[in-house]
């Protein structure tokens, strides 16, 4: 089972955007909001590099964020990595 998490803020339209696309594809997914968390923000831009929002990370291994979701999903790329365990390269 693959693990999907979404780190996101409220009023973020990326994060809605995001959102909307995951349970457009009926997947499930855990959204933790770090706006409410500059600490765990700061641990995640640490160690993903990555500074906007949302971040979405697959099995722990980060894929982007919302722009880099629709890519992969427009490509077929999200469904192999969901599906037949290939990673994003």
């Amino acid at each position: 089972m693959n693990t999907i998490k979404i780190y996101t803020t409220s009023f973020c339209i990326y994060c809605y955007s995001a959102r909307r696309l995951l349970k457009k594809l009926g997947l499930e997914f855990e959204e933790l909001n770090v706006g409410r968390d500059p600490e765990l923000r700061d641990i995640l831009i640490e160690k993903y590099r990555w500074r906007t929002l949302p971040i979405i990370t697959v099995n722990g291994t980060l894929i982007g964020g919302y722009r880099e979701l629709h890519e992969m999903h427009s490509s077929g790329e999200l469904h192999k990595l969901l599906y037949n365990g290939s990673e994003k390269k």
